[in-house]
């Protein structure tokens, strides 16, 4: 659902950051859409009482920005005040801080009254000295990578499930084509208030329900290297082990939080996201670092790619257009392409190496959409 642009917008707002032994990265992309309606929140040190905690959100907005942002504003304190959190049951008090924000919500003037139908899924992370707190509601996803590999992820809540569909149902809702009366593509989420007027039913118990999933694990300082939040612009076109294996491999060429988060949205961009994008990029002392044997590989690799290019443009005449010789490219075998990302990663590689040879055909590089 949502109107999108004759061209992608690929400026991105970005943010990075350090605290209690962690690092972090963020990007946001609009992408093809016509509005941006993503929100995000990174915190490292929560106050005197919670200095050596953090806190990562990515918040995807849809029919409007207005929920999302003020969940990014809000969330974090909600869940700290309420009274589980303060007795140390931060499981349930993440749980209250959602049902006590979504509550709140509703009273706002423009949602109240109807104006504004925005909703927002929300995905985010409580990071204590020893555990970390996930929790997800609607289909923004984290995943966590120790020693090399994926150990965790969060579940997409879509309608097609069979506990969410059933909840749908004994509200007298109906799932058709994969949506909430036809309608809304997650089945839990934040703000969407029409979809939470069934009378005689909990808040947990509607059409659409603010109660997200809370998963607890006990931190490895040894094995932890990484966590990722992000919205489904980039799970839409990268697999949760793709997205692993793609960090990681980018972990070992540089520290540059930023930059790694950047390409992950443009390398999504170019495999075909239609959808705004936004990721956290939580590094733990554990997390890979650059080292040469990996830097050389890389540059080995580009190498050949670019030896490639211009033997594929000479073979043409000087004469082929940009979409070609990507088709051309991806019919190759060429080794040691970042994993998770392949040749879409190097799409700005070869861009440059094109644009150096090909000087009159640059109007195929900005007339191509992606790979």
């Amino acid at each position: 659902m949502g109107a999108f642009l004759d061209k992608p917008k690929t400026e991105k707002t970005n943010e990075h950051g350090a605290g209690n032994g962690l690092c972090y990265g963020v990007s946001s992309m609009q992408g093809w859409r016509v509005e941006m309606e993503d929100a995000h929140r990174a915190i490292t040190g929560l106050g005197p009482d919670l200095k050596d905690w953090s806190f990562f959100a990515v918040f995807d907005g849809h029919a409007g920005a207005r929920v999302s942002a003020h969940c990014a504003e809000h969330l974090l304190e909600s869940i700290v005040k309420t009274e589980e959190f303060q007795k140390s049951d931060v499981t349930k008090g993440i749980r209250s801080g959602f049902l006590n924000l979504d509550d709140r919500m509703r009273m706002l003037p423009e949602l109240a009254s109807g104006e504004d139908k925005s909703g927002s899924t929300a995905v985010c992370a409580l990071i204590s000295p020893r555990q970390v707190f996930v929790a997800n509601c609607g289909d923004s996803r984290a995943v966590l990578c120790r020693a090399g590999q994926l150990v965790f992820s969060t579940q997409d809540h879509k309608p097609v499930l069979p506990k969410e569909k059933e909840r749908i149902q004994r509200a007298g809702g109906s799932v058709m084509i994969q949506r909430v009366n036809g309608s809304l593509a997650v089945s839990r989420a934040l703000g969407d208030y029409e979809y939470k007027n069934v009378e005689g039913r909990g808040p947990c118990e509607q059409l659409v329900s603010p109660e997200p999933e809370v998963f607890v694990h006990e931190r490895n300082d040894e094995k932890d290297e990484f966590l990722v939040l992000a919205c489904d612009g980039v799970w839409d076109v990268m697999s949760n082990v793709d997205l692993c294996d793609y960090v990681r491999s980018r972990l070992l060429l540089t520290d540059d939080l930023e930059s790694i988060c950047n390409q992950v949205v443009d390398t999504c961009l170019f495999k075909g996201s239609r959808d705004n994008m936004s990721i956290v990029l939580v590094t733990f002392p554990g997390a890979p670092k650059p080292c040469d044997e990996a830097k050389s590989k890389e540059s080995d690799m580009e190498s050949v790619l670019e030896r490639r290019i211009t033997e594929l443009v000479r073979e043409n005449l000087d004469h082929v257009e940009f979409p070609y010789l990507i088709q051309l490219l991806q019919d190759e075998e060429i080794s040691n392409l970042p994993p998770g990302g392949g040749i879409s990663a190097k799409r700005d590689f070869i861009v440059n190496v094109y644009e150096r040879l090909c000087p009159n055909q640059l109007e195929s590089v900005l007339n191509f959409d992606g790979l």
